[in-house]
């Protein structure tokens, strides 16, 4: 910038009308003195040359006194840049412990974590047998299910069954009345039984006795009584003994019944 603009000093130094610096060369006459007007062209040029580099000076110390201000906030900006930076560094630094101490928990943790894998291993397998046995049971499930629908369709018919009971027990009631009754008719028909006996060996004896007395009479009239009387005790006789095979023809076909109805009766379940 300083340069800009310049004439070479050496145009002044071989200017015209003034001799050159040194000694002074021996020789010819010099040249005879220039013209004013030269001169004071000359002089207008040298004004005009020291204007322009006093303008060029202050421009310089403009532009020195910008820079130092550019330098100085420069310089200011890198304190601030190094300040940030340290600071930066000292975050970096810092967050690369956190990382590390970090990562150094996580290796601690993944160690840690191996016996809760294994445990994982384990539980899934447990798991797996728990799903089998899961089936297993919801098959069992199922067919307690249908064996509960069976039972609850078996329990509908619960009532029919107790009325069926009802009636098996009325009739053990009526075959107990039943056995009770041909105990008691035993009974009564062992006695009738002793005493038609009694009657009959009675009657036989009168019989025989009738017919020695016959034997031995002679009267028709005696006879013809006699005979009225002796078919009168036949026709008892024969009375008594049809009576005493009718009652026993009855209790007969009653124990008859009896013995087909009671393994009927107990085959059927108890009351």
């Amino acid at each position: 910038m300083a340069g800009r603009n310049r004439i070479p000093r050496e145009a002044f130094d071989n200017r015209r009308g003034f001799p050159a610096e040194g000694h002074i060369a021996r020789g010819p006459m010099p040249r005879p003195t220039p013209h004013p007007a030269l001169l004071e062209e000359e002089l207008e040029i040298q004004h005009l040359e020291i204007r322009r580099l006093l303008g060029e000076n202050r421009r310089l110390v403009e532009d020195r006194i910008a820079l130092q201000r550019e330098s100085a906030a420069a310089k200011e900006e890198v304190y601030r840049m190094n300040l940030a930076i340290g600071d930066m560094q000292a975050e970096h630094e810092i967050r690369s412990r956190e990382l590390i101490e970090r990562g150094l928990k996580l290796e601690g943790d993944l160690r840690a974590t191996e016996p809760l894998k294994n445990e994982a291993k384990q539980l899934h397998v447990e798991v797996q047998k728990l799903n089998i046995m899961k089936q297993d049971l919801t098959g069992q499930v199922q067919t307690l299910t249908k064996d509960l629908a069976k039972l609850q369709a078996d329990s509908q018919q619960i009532p029919h069954f107790r009325g069926e009971i009802d009636g098996l027990h009325q009739e053990l009631l009526r075959a107990r009345s039943a056995i009770e009754y041909e105990k008691k008719a035993k009974v009564e028909l062992m006695d009738q039984r002793q005493a038609m006996e009694t009657n009959l060996v009675t009657m036989a004896r009168e019989v025989e006795k009738l017919r020695a007395e016959l034997s031995n009479s002679d009267g028709r009239a005696w006879a013809a009584d006699e005979n009225w009387k002796l078919c009168s005790i036949y026709l008892y006789f024969y009375l008594a003994v049809f009576m005493l095979w009718d009652d026993i023809c009855g209790q007969l076909l009653l124990r008859k019944h009896l013995r087909i109805e009671l393994p009927n009766l107990m085959a059927r379940g108890p009351v």
